[in-house]
């Protein structure tokens, strides 16, 4: 596997990790440690198990991509939750969703 920070997949999820930042800085005080926590939480997962996948090797390097998996779908699950309680401004929601669908598509083909 190449040094993680020379993958797109890594790239596009630091993009993510930004983006739902900014994307969660307009929810409601009282999701601070709630929705927001668990969003950013997941986002900051998807790179970090990538990072740490690359410096495996074998099914060491899956098991960590898989990780980057689950945390993408949990946040894909948040984000529809935001997207249902209307928090958040559509446009940066929407980014959020691009790059996630993106990442998922990566990751997939990566642990296949």
């Amino acid at each position: 596997m190449a040094h993680y920070r020379e993958l797109t997949v890594w790239q596009k999820s630091i993009e993510l990790v930004v983006a739902v930042y900014h994307y969660t800085q307009a929810f409601p005080e009282l999701e601070r440690y709630g929705l927001t926590s668990q969003m950013r939480r997941s986002a900051v997962s998807i790179p970090s198990n990538i990072a740490e996948g690359s410096r495996r090797r074998g099914k060491d390097t899956a098991h960590f991509l898989k990780i980057s998996f689950g945390s993408a779908s949990e946040l894909e699950t948040q984000l529809e939750i935001s997207k249902r309680l209307d928090f958040g401004k559509l446009r940066e929601r929407e980014r959020c969703e691009s790059l996630l669908s993106e990442i998922l598509r990566m990751l997939n083909k990566m642990t296949t």
